[in-house]
């Protein structure tokens, strides 16, 4: 399913002025004639009348233009120490004190004496996602339904569908991990789900493990209904009824409100079965172009712009959660973080209705089933699963806007040994762990045939 809000970046740094006279600039040039001793009083000769002192005016000026002259320079000064890197941060941390403010992406203090004996200690984003197992968590975005290779004995109505080519097994492969892979997205599954599963083995959350480094949770997107949603704006009679899709807006807010709470719940639970991880929180991308050139099927260009739109809130509600979660994260000085992975512009210029699309466009399903859209439509292909894939690879080089801690502890006990007793199982990524049972095809739900 699908969108979301860019990862911010640092402050812009202030630009050189624009060439030309500054305010005030003649007057400073004329108060260094006056020191110079040119005439001042307008009568043509120095100390004339115009000087007399019945007729302070001239020192007056001469004090006010001397003052605007060194507002000037030290404007100039700001100005130049804010381009030149090795004096920016010095200033901006002086400023943001002296203003009270709160300026993104400030550098912590140097650590202290305190700190040296804390039982954190302070990683960088990379090593902080790589000490420990990677398990990867989610719905058909995340197992990479829609995207082909499907490990076989999850490729079956009901099944998870898990590709070989999901941006879990690409991020698994472009970093070493001390531990493995432990690839447990699944088709068709909500975030409500991995709730009410909570202490059985078909739960998702029960497979993060103290000694996990790095999660990505991709969820949502079948709490929120868009498949059906979208089932309802495509398999109408176009025209006739051409407001049903724009019509399901206030369900689908009160069900975008509801999963607030359910996402919030999702990330407390992971975060007290690994506290030290590195949580990434995916939203999900744009469907459609941001000026749809026209019709998609039955979809009209408002049918497409008001899905776009509907990804975009969902995503700014799934990214406000996992900020809050953080907040707290850092606010009570514990391990770990939580992170919000945007990838609602992962596909631009790739939507469904472009010649080289990365999402299937409409897929029905099999002849005499009636009219059915398929559970691969509207998902990432192979190349699209690649686009998202970087999203993730860049938040893991670049970390959130603050510094990352991990336990002493945690990192002084684990090892591979370790690592692969906690997966349950060998680390090849493709085997389940021996202590689950065998995956057994879901029941076909006739509601949700075509959730993701």
């Amino acid at each position: 399913m699908p969108s979301g809000d860019e990862v911010s970046g640092p402050p812009e740094e202030t630009p050189d002025p624009a060439p030309g006279r500054e305010p005030g600039t003649q007057d400073a040039a004329g108060t260094a004639r006056d020191a110079a001793g040119e005439p001042e009083d307008g009568t043509g000769e120095p100390g004339g009348d115009g000087a007399s002192a019945d007729t302070p005016a001239p020192r007056s000026r001469l004090r006010t233009r001397i003052a605007v002259g060194v507002s000037l320079l030290l404007i100039l000064s700001l100005v130049v120490t804010l381009t030149v890197p090795a004096g920016r941060d010095s200033l901006r941390s002086l400023w943001c004190g002296l203003t009270g403010g709160v300026c993104p992406a400030e550098d912590l203090p140097p650590i202290t004496e305190d700190e040296e004996t804390d039982w954190r200690t302070r990683m960088g984003p990379e090593e902080a996602a790589l000490w420990g197992n990677y398990v990867a968590l989610g719905d058909s975005y995340s197992s990479g339904d829609g995207a082909g290779d499907y490990a076989p004995e999850t490729a079956a109505a009901g099944g998870c569908w898990r590709s070989a080519n999901a941006y879990a097994h690409l991020i698994d492969d472009e970093f070493d991990f001390a531990g493995s892979l432990a690839f447990y997205a699944c088709s068709s599954h909500r975030g409500k789900e991995m709730v009410d599963e909570l202490g059985t083995p078909d739960s998702q959350i029960e497979r993060v493990t103290e000694h996990t480094s790095l999660v990505t949770l991709g969820i949502g997107g079948n709490d929120l209904g868009f498949i059906p949603v979208l089932r309802t704006c495509i398999v109408r009679m176009p025209l006739l009824e051409s407001s049903v899709c724009t019509e399901q807006e206030e369900d689908v807010d009160k069900r975008m409100r509801h999963f607030e709470e359910t996402l919030a719940t999702v990330i407390a639970e992971i975060r007290d079965r690994a506290p030290d991880a590195r949580v990434l929180v995916l939203g999900y991308p744009r469907l459609f172009p941001e000026e749809p050139p026209g019709m998609y099927y039955t979809l009209t260009t408002k049918n497409q712009l008001w899905l776009n739109g509907v990804a975009e809130r969902f995503n700014e509600r799934i990214r406000d959660v996992a900020y809050r979660a953080d907040g707290d994260v850092y606010g009570s000085r514990q391990t770990g973080s939580v992170e919000y992975v945007n990838t609602f512009s992962a596909l631009t210029g790739h939507e469904v209705s472009a010649e080289d699309a990365w999402l299937n466009g409409i897929v029905l399903g099999r002849f005499g089933e009636g009219l059915k859209v398929d559970r691969a439509t509207f998902h990432p292909t192979a190349q699209g699963q690649m686009s998202i894939a970087e999203r993730v690879r860049l938040q893991i080089l670049e970390g959130p806007e603050r510094v990352l801690y991990v336990s002493r502890e945690t990192l002084e006990r684990v090892d591979e040994s370790l690592l692969h007793t906690e997966l349950g199982g060998p680390l090849d990524p493709a085997h389940p762990p021996s202590d689950a049972p065998s995956e057994s095809p879901r029941e076909e739900d006739p509601v949700n045939e075509a959730d993701g």
